[in-house]
């Protein structure tokens, strides 16, 4: 299993509750999870049920078959950060970086989100 990040990946769901989402197929002009991830692998989700304020980002898993996105390891959602009970309706679920995930510079070229100094000085080495 691989944490695995891809752009275009969104697909549909219109499962309730706080578990696993039982994946719908990929939105026009995207791919589906199974294509952009992969089977049995992690990635990092975002799901936004349309027309509401439910939304949740995380960590998920996909099972054996690509078929259900388990929310592993909610980070951030409209429930308090904590995993949301999703309400009936179409949910948009897609591949995401969490902001809290993610290392840049800002604008005087200093390291932001890093996990801490040996992370500036190794990238530094490397750059």
């Amino acid at each position: 299993m691989a944490l695995v990040l891809n752009d275009r990946v969104k697909e549909t769901s219109t499962t309730t509750g706080v578990g696993a989402m039982a994946l719908g197929g990929a939105a026009t002009g995207f791919e589906t999870f199974a294509a952009g991830v992969g089977n049995s692998n992690t990635t990092y989700y975002a799901i936004w049920n349309q027309g509401t304020s439910e939304w949740e980002v995380g960590l998920g898993t996909l099972d054996g078959t690509s078929a259900n996105l388990t929310r592993t390891t909610p980070i951030s959602s409209s429930n308090s950060d904590a995993a949301v009970n999703f309400t009936s309706g179409t949910k948009d679920v897609f591949c995401t970086l969490p902001a809290s995930k993610s290392v840049y510079l800002d604008a005087s070229g200093n390291t932001v989100n890093a996990a801490g100094q040996g992370f500036a000085i190794a990238m530094a080495v490397a750059l």
